[in-house]
């Protein structure tokens, strides 16, 4: 049985907040409604950019642009 992509996205999280810039993973939809794990990056930047991978265990990434996150 394939795993569930929160179960992807778990399994991950922790090496992918480690890539310097990422800021923040969840689960979500692409533009075309697919699940997709997003990838939250503080700025665009190509080297933390290619370190991602485009797929994790099947599941497409998408990478956003979100910027800084502070706390209200």
């Amino acid at each position: 049985m394939l795993p569930t992509i929160q179960e992807v996205k778990e399994k991950h999280q922790a090496a992918i907040l480690k890539i310097e810039g990422v800021i923040s993973i969840g689960v979500g939809l692409k533009k075309d409604k697919t699940p997709a794990i997003i990838v939250g990056l503080k700025q665009e930047n190509q080297d933390t950019i290619r370190s991602i991978p485009s797929v994790l265990d099947g599941y497409p990434v998408e990478i956003q642009i979100i910027g800084s996150i502070k706390a209200q």
